[in-house]
């Protein structure tokens, strides 16, 4: 596969309360240059305003630890994760185990990774939106609670804020299918793994 460009991955932006979700598995999702608000909103009056108001854009971080406090400027980086665009020889989708199992890709078709099925996501007013469970982007190489940070528009920092809740496809043992209502359960650290369903991101072979 060829490269054409690499950037930043942008999950969705909110704008007017709204929210505008990314597909993580389109090149939509993979900005060529990063800002804490990379658009600007125009009105009827052939007015445009950029940074004027609490605008927010919300992208996909990296493993990097939690910091205490907002970041700005040349400490973001390392909490933005980056991303590719690559020309494909055919269509690539996401298939999901429900369990602790790596669902094999069917035959014919190759693997390009394996991770965990990433479902939705919310955060301020209770905005957000979800992945297509076809798509890549529905499949998370590596597993964190708090997979994404908010960025401020218009002052320019990114934090992890208590409103933000990630959504992930869980396991379901077969013969508990419509047998009795989900046990309650609370988990922490390690444990979160038990209830994640896993996944395999699969190309077809020409």
């Amino acid at each position: 596969m060829s490269r054409l460009w690499e950037g930043y991955s942008l999950l969705y932006v909110e704008g007017q309360e709204k929210a505008h979700n990314q597909d993580l598995g389109l090149a939509g999702s993979c900005l060529p240059h990063f800002s804490t608000i990379p658009f600007i909103y125009c009105n009827i009056h052939e007015v445009c305003h950029f940074a004027s108001r609490n605008d927010k854009s919300y992208w996909l971080s990296t493993a990097a630890p939690i910091p205490m406090m907002p970041v700005s400027d040349g400490q973001i980086p390392k909490y933005i994760s980056r991303c590719s665009v690559c020309e494909a020889p055919s269509q690539a989708v996401a298939v999901h185990s429900q369990d602790h199992s790596i669902p094999p890709c069917p035959q014919g078709w190759r693997s390009l990774w394996i991770g965990y099925s990433f479902l939705m996501h919310t955060a301020a007013g209770a905005e957000g939106g979800g992945q297509s469970l076809v798509s890549p982007g529905s499949c998370l190489e590596d597993f964190r609670a708090t997979p994404f940070i908010e960025c401020s528009g218009a002052r320019g920092t990114c934090y992890y804020f208590a409103n933000k809740y990630s959504f992930w496809l869980t396991t379901i043992k077969p013969e508990m299918q419509f047998v009795e209502a989900p046990a309650q359960e609370t988990l922490k650290a390690e444990q979160f793994l038990r209830h994640v369903s896993r996944c395999q991101v699969c190309m077809k072979i020409l």
